[in-house]
């Protein structure tokens, strides 16, 4: 049965309330940017994209690439609720002996594409393995979810020239713009503006949407890729720390963790008894 846009919220809010318990449990960062990326990653698991854990090496499968690394736990958290291993699992991230590390790598758990964290090379891997598809006449689409400081990267724009190029039309980038990379804002940091005439600049049909709309998100990742030549550029305006007010557009929750009375208040903000 297809998930309703009900459904895809109440994910949502389950994959956020894990990122933050494995945050405090473990003590990590990078919560704010985890959190402005869930709805992008629930829209694309269940709804956009041909994946299914019970063939997690299928060779027409569709792929997803996290290109910022360093919110990987959003990832995590999004494949153990779709069913690649148990949520359970996710009590050993960033443990010693554990295989679910800050930074993923290949094969750390079922469902991981690609090693990830070094800003700016997840679109030029996206890109070979769209290529590969072209090549090899297979139906699959790889996406890849960026950040938008991660666009000040250079790799990012010889990838879309790569791709536009090759008219690599099975491709979509995603960027996660939450408007603050680990200094400051992103706008303040390099001038991004304007962003979607970038990606049209260098030959991507680019949309521009609320990253936290699902429904907006499962048209536009759902129904645009391989309609035209081009690839496919969405820019999801979203919200860093997205789903708990006192996390919101506060960039310290790129550094810290939650106590345990924070992880309280934010299970009664996301309804979780």
């Amino acid at each position: 049965m297809a998930a309703t846009i009900s459904d895809l919220e109440e994910l949502s809010r389950r994959i956020r309330f894990e990122l933050v318990k494995i945050s405090h449990r473990a003590k990590t960062a990078h919560l704010g940017g985890a959190l402005s990326c869930v709805d992008i990653l629930v829209a694309a698991y269940w709804a956009a994209l041909n994946i299914d854990p019970a063939a997690p090496f299928a060779p027409d499968r569709d792929r997803l690439i996290l290109s910022k690394g360093h919110a990987v736990s959003a990832l995590y958290a999004t494949l153990a609720v779709k069913g690649f291993f148990p949520v359970s699992e996710l009590e050993t991230y960033n443990q010693n002996g554990g295989h679910m590390p800050e930074q993923p790598s290949p094969g750390c758990v079922l469902g991981v594409e690609w090693a990830t964290g070094s800003l700016g090379h997840g679109l030029p891997v996206g890109a070979g393995m769209a290529l590969a598809g072209k090549i090899k006449k297979r139906d699959y689409r790889v996406l890849v979810v960026m950040s938008d400081g991660e666009c000040e990267e250079g790799s990012v724009w010889e990838a879309a020239m790569f791709a536009a190029q090759h008219r690599l039309n099975k491709l979509m980038a995603v960027v996660d713009f939450n408007k603050w990379q680990a200094t400051g804002r992103s706008r303040e940091i390099l001038a991004l503006d304007p962003l979607k005439a970038k990606w049209e600049a260098f030959g991507w049909h680019c949309h521009e949407i609320n990253g936290h709309d699902l429904a907006a998100l499962v048209d536009v990742m759902g129904t645009t890729v391989g309609r035209s030549e081009r690839p496919i550029a969405i820019i999801a305006h979203t919200i860093k720390g997205k789903g708990v007010s006192f996390m919101e557009d506060d960039n310290n929750w790129h550094y810290r963790s939650p106590t345990a009375e924070e992880v309280v208040k934010a299970a009664a903000e996301l309804k979780i008894t």
